[in-house]
């Protein structure tokens, strides 16, 4: 592993191979201030891995502003990887088992593609658990990404997700439901993509204390929070997302059902395409279940090469980080 103290001063976004030559990385402003240290424990697999890390640095980079900031990355243990996969994070990430010796302003939780019905029975059950605990304690503050929050809550109050009949997609008008120094300045709607297969009952998440911060007619909690010794966020969406994230993980779902790895069609991400798409992909669909489609990967590939959603969702993304960074800051 390369040594912590190569570091590489970031003044905007790059690219991977850029920002991956160090597990350090700052982010600097004009202003003389404390720099923030932020540690990212980026869990998601092989295939969204490089993915998951820009998006994450280039959100931070974007909602720092003047404000400094040192990334840190880390992968929990246990987590299968490939071989360049695991090279990446021997090389350029922190070390997770050295988050017991420091303390950090704020945390990033990833969530990972599930492989078992009970998130306790995952491989990386008790290495998650184990950062959830020092989290609360070492930090300011620490957000939990989607499936990261639904993990959380069933560590610490024994909350279970609740599946969806069907996958989650889309692009949602989430309303502020209670006021929130988080919110500041972001009007009464966020708007926030979601891509997951379970809920979390509003209710329950009440009952034991989290605040409700913003919340959605079509599912309900989108983003809520418990203040302790380190406030605890939860995002169940993924501000986070490339404006191609949702179309690159409906055309992979496309595939899977394609090469009989899905038994149902995905449902097209919900207020995400253009309408002129929509209506395609929706004409495509009902080809592909009437069996009309004769070369079904060439029609996806040829229907989507050339589509560009647009992020509409950026302002509420970087101004919720900012107000995040902001939160840390002023600890």
């Amino acid at each position: 592993m390369t040594d912590r103290g190569h570091e590489a001063a970031l003044t905007a976004p790059q690219s991977i191979s850029e920002a991956a030559e160090s597990r350090s990385r700052d982010v600097e402003g004009p202003v003389a201030a404390k720099c923030l240290e932020i540690g990212v424990v980026n869990n998601m697999p092989d295939a969204s891995l490089l993915a998951t890390e820009r998006q994450f640095k280039d959100l931070i980079v974007q909602a720092a502003g003047a404000l400094p900031v040192r990334l840190r990355f880390y992968a929990l243990d246990g987590i299968a990887r490939g071989e360049g996969a695991a090279q990446h994070i021997a090389a350029h990430y922190c070390d997770i088992g050295a988050l017991g010796h420091e303390k950090l302003d704020g945390l990033i939780i990833t969530g990972c593609e599930p492989k078992t019905a009970s998130l306790a029975d995952e491989v990386y059950w008790p290495g998650l658990t184990r950062v959830i605990d020092w989290a609360a304690i070492n930090t300011r503050s620490t957000i939990f990404s989607c499936l990261a929050a639904h993990a959380a809550v069933l560590h610490l109050d024994g909350i279970s997700r609740v599946p969806f009949g069907r996958k989650l997609s889309g692009v949602f008008d989430c309303a502020v439901v209670a006021q929130d120094p988080l919110l500041e300045g972001l009007g009464p709607e966020l708007r926030i993509p979601h891509s997951r297969l379970n809920d979390l009952a509003a209710e329950e998440l009440s009952a034991h204390g989290y605040r409700i911060l913003t919340s959605s007619p079509r599912f309900g909690a989108d983003m809520f929070v418990r203040q302790q010794e380190s406030l605890f966020v939860f995002l169940q969406g993924h501000p986070e997302y490339d404006a191609d994230s949702l179309l690159r993980e409906y055309r992979r779902d496309v595939v899977r059902y394609l090469r009989g790895e899905r038994a149902s069609f995905p449902q097209t991400p919900e207020d995400y395409f253009d309408p002129l798409t929509g209506k395609h992909l929706a004409a495509f669909a009902e080809r592909v279940a009437t069996r009309q489609s004769r070369h079904p990967h060439r029609e996806l590939a040829n229907l989507l090469d050339d589509v560009h959603p647009a992020k509409t969702w950026r302002a509420s993304s970087d101004g919720l980080y900012r107000n995040w960074l902001t939160y840390l800051a002023s600890r």
